[in-house]
């Protein structure tokens, strides 16, 4: 641990050393203020020099002023979310001050979004060596009027990322073909250590600003991320009101079949007292019925019908001073389903399983609660030019399960998993001549995360699992020429495991069959590394490359559950390395946006998911994971913009070792992680106070895999077929505070079956997605 440690310190110690000295020699002033083409003020901007990692915010009357900047030609970029970031040149002399105004145009480019989870600092797309995902607050909008539900707008909105399963768990809903880490304000919410699917829908999207996604392997948040991450950034207040707010109640349900009707109720209030702003809201959902295409009650096992939703949000800033902040975040989420259905089996290919009237066995199932709490300390000066950003955080997620008769005696599972953590970002600019310049991110990640699956009748399942992981971590960002942007990083993963005793559950009678299991101590340490350039002098042209590796211990509960030996020590407990290989580019040509990249992924152990005598067991094969992603929209007139993306993803692993991966032996990975081709397109319209958002989606077929001697599939290799959806959302502003809009999800009302429906192969699971369903909201500001 020191002989890791110590250039970590050396490192820190130069930089710092670099910045005393730069802050000490004679710098030059720039201030101005930020406005849009209608010479209306955009507050809370960003401002940066370009290259040299020196940046602020605007402040609410769009004025900003940037301190002890480098004499010479500087490049400054102001950006704001929904407008196209503009780039000026200002000759900055020592000891003087400049004066400057940018004024900047919408758009809707990717280029010119700004991110903060690739790296853990403020940056531009357009000098991010790796293929991200934003959406917008203007998208999860748009997309919330036709589903509420967070799982439908990103399997829409993130090309890579499979469709949604229209259930409460989102299982089969990989990134790339592999596992990815969800994170809400950089707090962990997947539970890799046993992996329970409900990370996806944590949190309402009302509360959520904008979700950045990273795709690829990364380690930048450390365990799980094998591909990519999923960040929820919540709201801050971007007011100047000392109050201010927004209601919404709103209607739900299928158009076909009865007892479908829901309601949904949200209330935020935001402010600015001087120094002091404020975030808070609460939402309450109650969901009908839901019905297919047929009319048929959908299958309850797992299902989103009559579900209650709670999500209460809290946000508190001060501002002790322009560059030191302080902010608590508290989020609470809450799914539980209720139903008076109970599950009637179809016959797989042929009739769907659906829901009739009965009496459900055990407690409801859903997510009894997330809490989430992060405290946040900001001080962009704390030595010199370096910035320091502290998080202190908290998770506690309790989730149970459907009855399930996998096991004997059957019974409904839990998971229950807490998270404790502590993050150190420090952030240091440096300049090595006028051409060249950049920043190092460094610190470290503190993390305790105790998960353990229980039965609720208090048998032991997954015993628990006590994980403290310390890993500091150090990433260079280099520009030159102002233009080449040159990124490199490592993370030292230092990871202690403890598992407690525990006795396997029994496979008969008065516990035969089970095992009786000595606990211990699992360790594992590690240095991952990424590297990556983009090259951004001209927007017709803007390619990238990057090397980027994740460290992971996935599902080690899986392991731990099916366990045949007396030790844990005798367990395949082997961490899962994978290296990612991307190249891609985007491009702005007048009226048109397009990006596209090629990724490719290897892993010497992975996990390909089986089922042997009715337990899961993971497969730990060598793997390689491939495929390509396109994305594009085009301004037809103003107020018109078309687009889409399409997204192709292929696996295979190496079953006779021999490291080709396409012998007699060798297979395609199984559909519960490599998902079908998609493709998106959508057509929004806006004129005065309408807004049209028609959006179509297509999931392709995948058929890898044969049955056996019986004609039944293994789990995740039954065929999957295509099919295409349409959702139309409709809003209109009655006056500047009253807005109505209406959603209808599946338009055409298309009888259908998601992949997770189709890739199971089995009667129980066989179930048809929802057929076409409203969402009527009206919402007031103020």
């Amino acid at each position: 641990m020191k002989s890791v440690l110590l250039p970590f310190s050396l490192l820190v110690f130069c930089f710092l050393l670099n910045s005393n000295a730069s802050a000490q020699s004679g710098k030059g002033t720039i201030s101005g203020v930020v406005k849009d083409i209608h010479d209306q003020i955009i507050p809370y901007a960003s401002v940066q020099v370009k290259g040299k990692g020196v940046g602020v915010t605007a402040n609410e009357k769009g004025a900003f002023t940037l301190n002890a900047v480098a004499p010479g030609e500087q490049v400054l970029r102001a950006s704001f979310v929904g407008f196209a970031f503009l780039e000026k040149k200002v000759l900055v002399k020592a000891d003087q001050a400049e004066s400057i105004t940018f004024i900047l145009e919408e758009s809707d480019s990717q280029l010119n979004e700004v991110i903060v989870s690739a790296s853990r600092r403020v940056e531009s797309l357009a000098e991010t060596p790796s293929a991200v995902t934003v959406i917008s607050p203007k998208e999860i909008d748009a997309l919330s009027m036709v589903s509420p539900n967070i799982a439908n707008i990103l399997g829409y909105a993130v090309p890579g990322l499979g469709s949604s399963t229209n259930q409460t768990g989102n299982y089969g809903q990989t990134l790339r073909g592999r596992n990815l880490l969800v994170l809400i304000d950089g707090i962990p919410q997947s539970t890799p250590l046993r992996s329970g699917g409900r990370d996806i829908r944590s949190i309402d999207p009302s509360v959520i600003e904008r979700v950045e996604v990273i795709k690829g392997a990364t380690a930048i948040y450390g365990n799980g991320a094998d591909g990519g991450l999923i960040n929820y950034i919540t709201k801050t207040p971007k007011t100047v009101q000392k109050i201010g707010g927004y209601s919404q109640a709103g209607l739900t349900g299928n158009t076909k079949g009865d007892s479908t009707i829901g309601y949904r109720f949200s209330q935020q209030i935001f402010g600015k007292i001087n120094k002091f702003d404020y975030v808070v809201s609460g939402m309450y959902e109650k969901t009908g019925v839901y019905r297919d295409a047929k009319g048929e009650v959908i299958s309850p096992e797992y299902g989103l019908g009559e579900t209650k939703i709670y999500n209460a949000f809290t946000k508190l800033g001060y501002d002790f001073t322009d560059k030191q902040r302080v902010e608590v975040m508290y989020n609470f989420y809450s799914s539980n389903q209720h139903s008076a259905f109970v599950l009637k089996n179809g016959v797989f290919g042929k009739s769907p399983a659906i829901g009739v009237l009965g009496k459900r066995i055990g407690v409801d199932e859903g997510t009894r609660h997330n809490h989430n709490v992060n405290l946040q300390y900001v001080n962009k000066a704390i030595v010199g030019n370096t910035s320091l950003t502290a998080n202190l955080y908290l998770q506690d997620f309790w989730t149970v399960y459907s009855n399930s008769a996998s096991f004997f005696g059957s019974g409904q599972s839990e998971i229950w998993s807490n998270k404790k953590g502590l993050r150190v970002n420090l952030n240091t600019p440096f300049t090595i001549s006028p051409k060249i310049a950049g920043d190092v991110t460094y610190g470290f990640d503190l993390l305790n995360d105790k998960t353990s699956q229980s039965l609720v009748d208090g048998r032991v399942w997954v015993p628990n699992i006590d994980m403290r992981n310390l890993a500091p971590y150090a990433q260079l960002s280099t520009q030159w020429f102002n233009h080449l942007t040159v990124k490199t990083g490592l993370r030292a993963e230092n990871i202690k495991i403890n598992i407690a005793d525990y006795n396997t559950l029994a496979t008969g009678a008065n516990g035969a069959g089970s095992i009786a299991v000595k606990g211990g101590n699992l360790k594992y340490n590690a240095v991952v590394f990424n590297a990556g350039a983009r090259y951004s002098k001209f927007r017709f042209f803007n390619p990238f490359v990057s090397y980027s590796q994740s460290f992971s211990i996935f599902d080690l509960g899986r392991v731990l559950r099916a366990a045949k030996e007396s030790t844990i020590s005798k367990l395949e407990t082997k961490p899962i390395i994978v290296n990612s290989y991307e190249g891609g580019f985007s491009s702005e040509l007048g009226k048109l946006n397009l990006s596209a990249s090629y990724y490719y992924s290897t892993s010497k152990l992975g996990t390909n998911l089986l089922e042997v005598d009715g337990v899961f067991i993971a497969e730990r094969l060598p793997e390689r994971v491939w495929g390509y992603e396109l994305q594009l929209d085009y301004k037809l007139m103003k107020g018109l913009v078309v687009g889409g993306n399409y997204a192709y993803v292929e696996g295979r692993g190496d079953k006779d070792l021999d490291g080709k991966f396409y012998g007699a032996k060798d297979i395609y990975l199984n559909s519960n992680r490599i998902t079908p081709v998609k493709a998106t397109a959508f057509a929004k319209y806006a004129y005065r106070n309408l807004n049209v958002d028609l959006n179509w989606i297509y999931v392709g077929s995948r058929n890898r895999f044969k049955p056996n001697e019986k004609g039944v599939y293994a789990l995740g290799e039954a065929p999957i077929e295509s099919y295409n959806l349409w959702n139309l959302a409709v809003a209109y502003k009655v006056t500047k505070q009253l807005r109505v809009s209406l959603g209808l999800e599946n338009l055409l009302n298309t009888a259908y079956y998601p992949t997770i429906a189709q890739f199971y192969g089995t009667d129980a699971n066989y179930t048809r997605g929802n057929g076409r369903r409203f969402n009527l909201t009206v919402g007031y500001g103020f």
